[in-house]
């Protein structure tokens, strides 16, 4: 499995974080990695968007529905987190992170 450039690292998950990867990975299947944001290319405004990755680190194409359950489940699990910055979800452990901007 790729390594993941990540900025911050939150504290371990609770159960039902792990849980939440656990139920994406079941919904998105051959994901490892799932990118949340409120910066929906197709929008001008926010709203919430998901990317899935693989092992390779490959996009996984999702549907319209699943970009935004995906997006709000995670939302929801960790409302108090900053989401002006785009979050990556460890689907295998659940630890969320602080996604790294490229080019910096």
């Amino acid at each position: 499995m790729p390594t993941l450039p990540m900025e911050a690292r939150y504290a371990a998950p609770s159960a039902s974080q792990q849980r939440l990867g656990v139920q994406v990975a079941d919904m998105i299947p051959g994901a490892v990695t799932i990118r949340v944001s409120l910066a929906d290319p197709s929008r001008q405004w926010p709203h919430p968007y998901t990317v899935a990755l693989d092992e390779r680190g490959e996009r996984i194409p999702l549907s319209r529905n699943t970009i935004k359950i995906a997006a709000r489940w995670v939302l929801r699990t960790w409302p108090e987190e900053d989401w002006t910055r785009p979050h990556s979800l460890d689907l295998t452990t659940g630890q969320l992170y602080v996604a790294a901007v490229r080019g910096r």
